[in-house]
């Protein structure tokens, strides 16, 4: 059946034509033939049913000739069921391929010839009343199957299009992740391979005078190393089986070790300070309970901050952090003096790097913002308002 209704879509008037026979076959077969048939009779019979072949085509056309042969064919005395038949068939054609205003007044034009031609060959009321009944009938059921298949195709419309914007929200989501572990394995590899620099320079600088000093550094950049592994592995362990990484909230299995958050920066400016750069911390006020996220956006920030110091003004700079902790948020600053002419980059810096874009997209993400840029003749800041708590209230 399916293939049927296939080949019927694909070749509709040779549908159309079969129709149009097996009508003609059935009614000789149902009613037989009448004695006194004339070639005449025959003429009009299957000059009904031709009109068919071309009812999808042209609906209101065929409408029109079946109606106009069938008057003809009382005229002449020529009877038979398919005199009403015919244009049932026809009229359901204008309903299921036209609009509904269309049939029913198509309807209206058929009931008035139906009415006078029945009544004056003698026919009785309640005949033309189950023949219009009749006809109703055919236009209902060609309009339900046009709303229903504008139903379904509306319905596949849709379903096409929420297929789409699935797949597109998808595309989304994995460009979105593929930023933020971007983002992490940046901060991560730019900060510790800084460190474990200023480290091993160190350790080479001092060897010859301190080497009990030089041990120190490079245990120091071992233990920053395999520190620098371990959240790579643990980036690598989110890709490979597809978990998240959310801007400071730890994956929700218990595979990952826990990210950093307000109470490792601290840490970090001990990190750094070992290096050799003279780094101090203060702190005013208390964090709220912002979750993880907020935690290591500042951490990701300073880190940024201070691998810029390190990388740009050298180990022989000065360096100062300021957290100021308010109820809705937190105000940051890293400062440094630039360190000594030797030291300090041949071009300023800037937002050309990726680390300065990255403090920015984590602190837009909670509708903040960092400013970077110079003060006075060498000294730099980078300056972070960090609204968290209207963040959470939103």
């Amino acid at each position: 059946m399916r293939s049927i209704r296939d080949a019927a879509t694909r070749h509709p008037q040779a549908a159309d034509a079969v129709l149009s026979a097996v009508l003609a076959g059935a009614f000789v077969l149902i009613t037989g033939t009448a004695e006194g048939t004339t070639d005449t009779d025959w003429l009009f019979y299957v000059a009904m049913h031709v009109p068919l072949v071309w009812r999808r085509r042209a609906p209101l056309a065929v409408f029109a000739a079946v109606l106009g042969l069938g008057l003809i064919c009382t005229a002449v005395d020529a009877t038979g069921p398919f005199l009403a038949a015919v244009p049932m068939v026809a009229a359901y054609t204008v309903a299921r391929h036209r609009s509904r205003v269309t049939a029913w007044w198509a309807l209206s034009v058929l009931t008035v010839p139906l009415t006078v031609t029945w009544l004056w060959g003698g026919g009785e009321w309640w005949d033309v009343v189950a023949l219009i009944a009749l006809f109703a009938a055919s236009i209902l059921l060609g309009t339900y199957l046009q709303t229903r298949r504008a139903y379904l195709a509306e319905l596949v419309d849709r379903a096409v299009r929420l297929e789409r914007e699935r797949d597109q929200q998808a595309r989304l989501a994995v460009a979105a992740e593929r930023t933020r572990i971007a983002r992490e394995m940046h901060d991560i590899v730019a900060h510790n391979l800084a460190v474990m620099v200023a480290l091993a320079d160190g350790a080479a600088a001092t060897t010859p005078v301190a080497p009990d000093d030089a041990v120190d550094m490079m245990e120091k950049a071992s233990a920053t190393g395999r520190e620098a592994l371990s959240e790579i592995r643990r980036l690598v362990g989110l890709l490979r089986d597809g978990g998240t990484v959310m801007d400071g909230a730890a994956p929700a299995r218990s595979g990952p070790a826990p990210q950093p958050g307000f109470d490792d920066v601290a840490e970090l400016v001990k990190q750094v300070r070992a290096t050799g750069l003279a780094v101090t911390m203060t702190c005013d006020g208390e964090p709220g309970a912002w979750g993880p996220g907020a935690g290591l956006t500042t951490y990701r920030i300073v880190q940024e901050a201070l691998t810029n110091t390190m990388k740009h003004a050298g180990t022989h700079a000065r360096a100062e952090v300021r957290l100021r902790f308010t109820s809705t948020g937190l105000d940051l600053e890293v400062l440094d003096d630039g360190g000594t002419a030797a030291t300090r980059p041949h071009q300023p810096r800037g937002f050309d790097g990726h680390g300065l874009a990255g403090m920015s997209e984590r602190a837009g993400s909670y509708g903040g913002h960092v400013e970077a840029g110079p003060i006075g003749d060498s000294n730099w800041r980078v300056r972070a308002h960090l609204p968290f708590g209207e963040h959470v209230a939103s």
